[in-house]
């Protein structure tokens, strides 16, 4: 079968195509056609810690949407034929696994394109906003980065909980199209000097939540931004800024808390109990078009280069999807 595999050269993310066999669904897995997978930033930016630099080659992608075509032994929530989305090692190709505790069934009416890019984002936003963040209605939330994948997400999500959302981005024409999912205040900026225009919105106490995708440039604003007792959910750093400086005494007198969101050192099992949490919080807001991912553009297979060009750049609001022939 066709694969697409990825390693580190030359300061950037390296693609080959190469003929692989087809894999086959151990215990606990399903085998799954793929349809439909989509690109996740940590894994074609360098630098974002997804792979070694230098390092081997390995399969690429881990986010696929598809038809099960086989089931491991053990396995009995799901069937050949099922329509199935959720985390698969190696996604970017025609056959992968699943583990089937870690798989959603897709919504009736759902695309291919859409559910391909549903299980990461809105996992990594259930993480952010429910689990540790505890956003609830009437709170103010802070997104710097918003037109990112993990960004709409927190937006949409943000918005069917009920709060307020303030979101920070270099581009003027995305935040004027976000406005129209809700984004309640927009801050055309990539710097860390939106405190004033968060403070004056939020008639100078503070926003109660902070997702953080862009790094450690912007986080001693973040900790500005926050009202007392607010919660600050670090994502990314698409900046490569990992050390900045710590303001105990605003930590201190404000009561801050601080977390981070990210899979990499989870096990299965935590990873299985973060499904379930998420099937039963936020997959009935996607299967009642609550709401809808933002598909960005949609690549052929053959074509996976020029979706990480586009990637690089920072062009997409939302997310590029690569379809299967």
């Amino acid at each position: 079968m066709k694969s697409w595999w990825i390693q580190t050269g030359a300061g950037r993310m390296l693609l080959e195509q190469r003929e692989v066999p087809a894999p086959q669904a151990q215990p606990g897995q399903l085998l799954v056609r793929i349809r439909a997978a989509a690109l996740n930033r940590g894994e074609f930016i360098a630098g974002h810690g997804l792979h070694a630099a230098g390092g081997p080659a390995k399969p690429a992608g881990f986010e696929a949407a598809g038809e099960v075509i086989g089931v491991g032994e053990g396995v009995t929530a799901f069937a050949p034929g099922d329509r199935v989305m959720g985390r698969c090692d190696g996604a970017f190709a025609e056959m992968g696994c699943m583990a089937a505790g870690e798989a959603h069934p897709v919504p009736a009416g759902m695309p291919w394109e859409q559910a391909a890019c549903t299980t990461v984002v809105y996992s990594t936003v259930h993480d952010m906003l429910i689990a540790q963040g505890r956003l609830e209605a009437g709170e103010c939330l802070l997104v710097t980065g918003v037109s990112s994948g993990v960004g709409v997400g927190a937006l949409q999500v943000a918005k069917a909980l009920g709060a307020r959302v303030i979101g920070t981005s270099g581009s003027a024409s995305k935040l004027a199209r976000l406005r129209s999912l809700g984004l309640d205040v927009g801050i055309e900026t990539r710097r860390g000097d939106f405190v004033p225009a968060v403070l004056e919105a939020t008639g100078g106490q503070g926003v109660d939540l902070v997702v953080n995708n862009v790094g450690g440039s912007v986080f001693p604003a973040c900790l500005q931004a926050m009202a007392f007792g607010g919660r600050l959910a670090t994502v990314g750093y698409i900046d490569g800024m990992v050390n900045p400086e710590l303001d105990l005494m605003a930590l201190h007198k404000k009561r801050l808390v601080l977390f981070g969101v990210s899979a990499k050192l989870r096990t299965l099992q935590h990873r299985e109990a973060a499904a379930r949490a998420f099937a039963r919080d936020l997959l009935p807001l996607l299967a009642d078009g609550r709401v809808v991912p933002l598909v960005d553009e949609v690549f052929p297979f053959d074509r996976l280069p020029d979706a990480q060009r586009r990637m690089e750049r920072g062009e997409a609001l939302g997310k590029l999807v690569l379809q299967m022939d």
